[in-house]
């Protein structure tokens, strides 16, 4: 019998090549995390004025993210309480030109439904439900969207699609945040506006492209040009970096672009450390934070498959840089993009070699500990 390499190596073991390739796996992890926990579905930006809106499909759910009236955001179902029609299409969706559909619209009055025409405020209340009267028998009260759980934290829309359970179970996006919160507490995410947005199609898992971020071993064979403004990064192949402290630039650089330095301003609260130091975090399950000086790169993973996820990169600026004429935040974003690009790569190439017959896990070097965090987040899940 062979003894694995991995029994005597004092290495830990990552989750079975299974959970990386299966799509029964991957309908767990809809039931168990997105479905149940707090995930990161938008910039608050997105829908600046009452009467905006948002569609999005959640992993095959549509919900529809919308400011009320009074500047509250709330977040439905797209579901009709009647027949279960949906009521708002979403982007991207076609509806034939010989087809004719009487309503399925947002206005000042509400959403109403294409179908049987019931209308519903933006917070969700039943208003109108056509020759259906109260003395019948009948309530609106009872009849209102199902609801999706909405939190706001730092310009960031985050949604839960069980918020009763939620509340039930005491799940609390401050509860997923964990120190985090007080970690990039002085960066102003909430003022920062978006100055570009990138989606990329990654033919890797989102785990794989989370283990990805949460180290830093293969950055020095993976991202050169990065390593040429952050030395530390292929330093003991990235085992002693300060994450918390923040990962130092080489001399006379502070940020993340092509020569490490910019003629934008820093954050205003940011200490002397932030000021001249890069901070990553890892929300789970779906954000990425990447913290310099003067701009934030914000990833959103959108699982959609076993093997593929949607990742959307927003390049979020302070709005009194935006407003000068001489802001060209092309530095920073082109940089970015390869850097991205370089991950979204490698990502591919370990989806492609866990599909192997051989492969039944794969290990944790010392230095790649915190991945060891995606292992435990998933298993406490699945159970």
């Amino acid at each position: 019998m062979t003894v694995d390499a991995g029994e005597n190596s004092g290495m830990q073991r990552s989750l079975p090549s299974g959970y990386y390739r299966s799509e029964e796996i991957f309908a767990l992890e809809k039931e168990k995390i997105f479905f149940r926990e707090w995930f990161c579905a938008a910039r608050e930006e997105q829908i600046p004025a009452p009467g905006e809106v948002l569609v999005l499909n959640v992993l095959g759910e549509s919900v529809i993210v919308v400011r009320t009236k009074e500047g509250e955001i709330k977040a439905h179902y797209n579901v009709c309480r009647h027949r279960g029609s949906r009521l708002l299409p979403e982007p991207g969706e076609v509806i034939p030109a010989d087809i004719t559909l009487n309503g399925g619209v947002l206005g000042a009055n509400g959403i109403r439904c294409p179908y049987h025409m019931w209308t519903y405020g933006l917070d969700g209340k039943l208003l109108n439900a056509p020759y259906t009267k109260e003395a019948d028998g009948f309530s609106k009260a009872e009849f209102s969207l199902y609801p999706v759980g909405v939190e706001v934290w730092g310009g960031f829309i985050f949604l839960n699609l069980t918020p009763e359970a939620a509340v039930r179970e005491g799940r609390t996006l401050g509860g997923a945040f964990g120190e985090a919160i007080e970690r990039v507490k002085r960066y102003p995410l909430g003022e920062l506006r978006t100055a570009k947005r990138i989606e990329y199609e990654v033919h890797a898992n989102w785990k794989i492209i989370l283990e990805n971020y949460n180290e830093c071993y293969h950055c020095g064979a993976v991202h050169p040009e990065l390593c040429n403004v952050v030395p530390a990064f292929r330093q003991q192949g990235g085992g002693a970096l300060e994450w918390e402290r923040g990962i130092p630039h080489k001399e006379g650089a502070v940020t993340f672009t092509w020569t490490g330095k910019t003629n934008r301003a820093a954050f205003p609260g940011l200490d002397e450390d932030e000021k001249v130091r890069h901070k990553g975090e890892l929300i789970y399950p779906n954000q990425m934070l990447s913290l310099a000086c003067e701009h934030v790169a914000a990833f959103t993973l959108w699982p959609k498959a076993a093997g593929r996820t949607t990742v959307v990169c927003d390049f979020l600026f302070h709005p009194d840089e935006m407003k000068k004429t001489d802001f060209a935040p092309g530095d920073a974003i082109e940089f970015w993009d390869l850097v991205n690009r370089q991950d979204w790569e490698i990502c591919k190439r370990v989806q492609q070699g866990v599909q192997s017959r051989v492969h039944e896990s794969g290990f944790y070097a010392p230095m790649e500990d915190m991945s060891l965090d995606i292992r435990r987040y998933v298993l406490e899940r699945l159970k």
